[in-house]
This record gives C-alpha cells, sequence and structure tokens, in this order.
C-alpha cells in the first residue's frame, strides 16, 4: 500500500501557483498544480504574506489550511513535503527551518539564495537532517533533456568538448538560473574550477559587499574540472548546444526540439521525445528519493553549484573580468533587490 505524502506551499505567487494562467496548454507548471498532478501527495496547507492570496489558492486547489506564518504552518501541518516557492530572500530562513522541523524533503525555486554564506548554510542543514532537495530548474526534470545528456553520454557526437548556453543578457538570479543549472547538466554535473564574467550594474547599485539589483548577465565563461567548457551567451533563448569531436546537440526554442548534426551532415530532428514541463517530474522524484533514502536529480550540492557559478560572475565583474578560482572566496556578497 502506497503512503499519501502531505505537502505544504510557502508563497502563493506566481511559480508557487498562477503561473499556468500564463500557458496554452494543461501541463501543470506551478508548485500548487504539480502536486494536483501527482497521486500520492497532498496539498494540505498553503501560506503566504498577504491573507487574499491565501484565500484564492486556497479556494482554486482546495487545499483545506491556510496561514500567514509558514512557521506556524510547518510546526502545525507537519507535511512531509515543503515546498519554498517565496522571492530569493527568504529561502535560506524556510529550508533551515523546515530542515529542522521534521520535513524530509523541500522543492525550493530558484534563485536558491542571495549569498554563498545562506547557500553553505542551506548544504549544512540539508546534510545533517537528510532533506531530500529538489531545485526549481525544471528543464533538469524534462525527457527531452535527459534524452541531450544521453546522447552525449554515449557518444554521438565524440567527446564533448563544450557546452553553449543562449539566455538573452538575462537577470543572474531569475534566467541565469536556468542557464547555469543546464550548463551543468549537460556537462555532467562536474565540479567548476574557475569561471569569468561580465554583468550590467552601475556602482550606485552597490552597497559595500552587497548589490541591490539583479543584474543582467551578457556573457560567462566557465572552465569545468573534467575539461569542459561552458559559454553563456547574451543570444536570444532558452536554446542549448552541446558540441563535440564528431558532431553538435542543438536544443531549440526553450525545448521545442532536438536536433543532432555529425560533421557536415544536414541537421536532423530527434523525434518521440515527450513534452513535459518537469513539475510533476520534480516532484515525483522527491518522494521517490525519500521512499528509497537516494539522491535527486536536483539535490542541494548541484543547487549549491550553479548558484556558485552566478555568484562568481558577479565577483569576476567586480574584479575587472579575472578568473575567480572556486570555492569563491566572498562568501558573505549578497546579491538581492531590497523588496526580496
Amino acid at each position: 500500500m502506497s503512503i499519501q505524502y502531505r505537502a505544504c506551499l510557502i508563497g502563493c505567487g506566481r511559480m508557487g501557483a498562477t503561473i499556468d494562467d500564463e500557458v496554452n496548454d494543461n501541463l501543470p507548471f506551478s508548485h500548487a498544480a504539480g502536486y494536483a498532478a501527482v497521486e500520492n501527495v497532498d496539498l494540505v496547507a498553503v501560506s503566504d504574506s498577504i491573507t487574499e492570496k491565501v484565500e484564492t489558492i486556497q479556494k482554486r486547489y482546495n487545499v483545506p489550511e491556510g496561514y500567514t506564518n509558514y512557521r506556524e504552518m510547518i510546526e502545525r501541518e507537519q507535511p512531509d513535503i515543503v515546498s519554498v516557492a517565496t522571492r530569493p530572500g527568504s529561502h535560506a530562513e524556510i529550508t533551515i527551518f523546515a530542515a529542522k522541523n521534521g520535513v524530509k524533503g523541500i522543492y525550493c525555486e530558484k534563485s536558491l539564495c542571495c549569498s554563498m554564506a545562506e547557500a553553505d548554510a542551506m548544504v549544512e542543514a540539508c546534510t545533517n537532517h537528510n532533506i531530500k532537495f529538489n531545485y526549481g530548474t525544471n528543464r533538469r526534470y524534462q525527457a527531452i533533456y535527459w534524452k541531450m545528456r544521453e546522447l552525449i553520454e554515449a557518444g554521438e557526437i565524440g567527446d564533448l568538448q563544450c557546452i553553449i548556453c543562449h539566455c538573452g543578457v538575462s537577470a543572474a538570479q531569475w534566467m541565469h538560473t536556468h542557464t547555469s543549472d543546464m550548463m551543468m547538466y549537460l556537462a555532467g554535473d562536474p565540479e567548476i574550477e574557475f569561471v569569468q564574467g561580465h554583468i550590467i550594474a552601475n556602482d550606485s547599485d552597490w552597497e559595500e559587499n552587497r548589490l541591490n539589483i539583479d543584474p543582467g548577465i551578457p556573457m560567462g565563461y566557465v572552465q569545468f574540472k573534467n575539461g569542459i567548457f561552458g559559454y553563456q551567451l547574451a543570444a536570444g533563448g532558452y536554446e542549448f548546444e552541446a558540441s563535440g569531436s564528431k558532431g553538435k546537440l542543438r536544443m531549440l526554442a526553450n525545448g521545442s526540439g532536438l536536433q543532432c548534426q555529425i560533421g557536415h551532415e544536414q541537421p536532423r530532428l530527434i523525434e518521440g521525445i515527450p513534452r513535459q514541463r518537469g513539475t510533476a517530474t520534480c516532484i515525483q522524484n522527491l518522494i521517490q528519493a525519500i521512499e528509497t533514502d537516494s539522491q535527486t536529480l536536483g539535490n542541494i550540492q548541484l543547487a549549491h553549484r550553479s548558484q556558485e557559478m552566478i555568484l562568481g560572475f558577479i565577483e569576476s565583474h567586480r574584479n575587472e573580468g579575472k578568473r575567480v578560482k572556486f570555492p569563491l572566496g566572498n562568501r558573505n556578497m549578497y546579491v538581492g533587490k531590497k523588496d526580496w
């Protein structure tokens, strides 16, 4: 007999509950919709600092309990899984509290947090309490990206040389959370040796060791310890290219298709890959990890590494584009808007 898991949602905003209104299909996108799509989990309570949001999402998803204090919710409801879908400034605090108060799994939205000091504390809390953690970079949980990595690892394009990510001049703590995570994923999730980067920010945006905006990143370079190079470019996206000694794989138009080109042959489209958004798969993977005491696909160590990549780009810019070796020395640099 299967266990019915209890889940609580913290943050009733866009990613938590309403982004489904922005898309034209029935695939679950928000955390709340994801829980509704997974049979062996019940969304038993939601919380938000705004009462009206709580009441709206309770009604929309038939959620029994609503709170404006997430700590009270966790203590009363004793959930198995907590979704963290607030703004990044509170992610560390919430994750650490949940980890220390009986939660088994955490599904945390990006960005992970606002400093490496916070990220370190999140890793410590999740490790000490054996928390199964998945990060809200949804492409990692989609079959078409699994297929791309499968073909890379099978040697379809020869020896992998570099990963190129197209994301436009997008915000570091928003859109680039996806490109950083997917660059790592396609490269085999290796450790990072050093990064270099350029951001769009003015001197007036800095307040000592705090950057009070979410800066654009027009360029980022990564040297992985396994010898693979990574590039983030200010080109239209999301598109990803894996370049090998024999050919290339290209992820087209935000996952709309996967293309393979060997040598000078015409590119061919890889057929038969089911379409997904990743939210429900992320939740299912979290439950599987809880049941089998195994590692998740988007675990806290990987989320920590991709966050360090982003902050490394920013630190490189502060140092006139010089290489920033990992681990990042400036653990207290804080990147986040004041209303986060």
